[in-house]
Parts: structure tokens; C-alpha cells; sequence
């Protein structure tokens, strides 16, 4: 099932310029289009829609270690709760720790890359607000973080 994503802002990398009006469609664990809103709803008309508060970007990378919590589920649900996607391989020595991260489908990279929203890449996106709270996680396509 395709989904549009939109929020009054998106940004097509972390650090990027917000442009409004915009929308990312998604389908499985992919994107397939990222563009104004407008064209979108007329493309993919009938698709689920979900709009969100804040500013619609990029899933984030963890650059470093992941953060401190009793067990290995909740290292990685603290992660989400951030709007972090992807995390550096060096960091997953712990073998309960990456089974974590691999259940929770977070993406693992062997070097930094910059989270970038691209037709045709993998599905992952955060929603921030206006003070960089996250507000929604989407890990390959499935929502794994919203805040009540």
C-alpha cells in the first residue's frame, strides 16, 4: 500500500534548506516520489495519506554510540525516539545489541553516510519540530516511533 507523507516542511537532507508544500509518496520499504504535495495528491490520487506536524525529512544517522538504557531493545527505542534510521557498524560489538538493532530494521552502515530522501531509496524518515523534537520515526517504510 502506498502512503504520502507530508508536513508543512520538508527537507530532502538533515541540514537542507525546508521548502514547503512538499510530500514524500511511499511503497514497501521505498520511496517513490518526493515533490510538491499538489503533484503528488493528483499522481497518487486514493493513496493513504498521513500528515504530520514540523518538518518532514530524512531518517537520522547515530554517529556514535547508542545511548545508555538497561537492555538492548531500549538502546535501540531511544534511537527512535530521536529520529535516528541509521547507525555506524562500529558501534554494534555486542552481539544482543545488534540483534537488536537488525529486529528493529534500522539501517547499519560500515562508514557515514548523509541521510538523504531519494526516489527509489529506502524508506526512512523523521518528523521534527520546531524544536528538533521528534515527533515521528519511519524505519523502511513501517512508522516504529510516534509521540503521543
Amino acid at each position: 500500500m502506498l502512503t504520502l507523507h507530508t508536513a508543512p516542511l520538508l527537507r530532502l537532507t538533515p541540514g537542507g534548506e525546508p521548502v514547503p508544500d512538499h510530500a514524500v509518496v511511499v511503497g514497501a520499504d521505498r520511496i517513490e516520489a518526493v515533490g510538491p504535495l499538489a503533484e503528488l495528491n493528483g499522481a497518487y490520487a486514493g493513496v493513504r495519506v498521513r500528515r504530520w506536524p514540523g518538518t518532514l525529512g530524512p531518517g537520522l544517522l547515530s554517529d556514535g554510540p547508542l545511548p545508555a538504557a538497561p537492555t538492548p531493545r531500549e538502546r535501540v527505542y531511544a534511537l527512535l525516539r530521536r529520529g535516528v534510521t541509521a547507525v555506524l557498524a562500529e558501534h554494534l560489538a555486542d552481539p544482543a545489541l545488534r540483534a537488536a538493532v537488525d529486529r528493529s530494521d534500522l539501517l547499519v552502515l560500515p562508514a557515514a553516510v548523509p541521510p538523504t530522501l531519494l526516489q527509489g531509496g529506502r524508506a526512512d524518515l523523521a518528523v521534527l519540530d520546531a524544536d528538533g523534537a521528534c515527533l515521528v520515526t519511519v524505519v523502511a517504510g513501517r512508522i516504529a516511533h510516534r509521540r503521543a
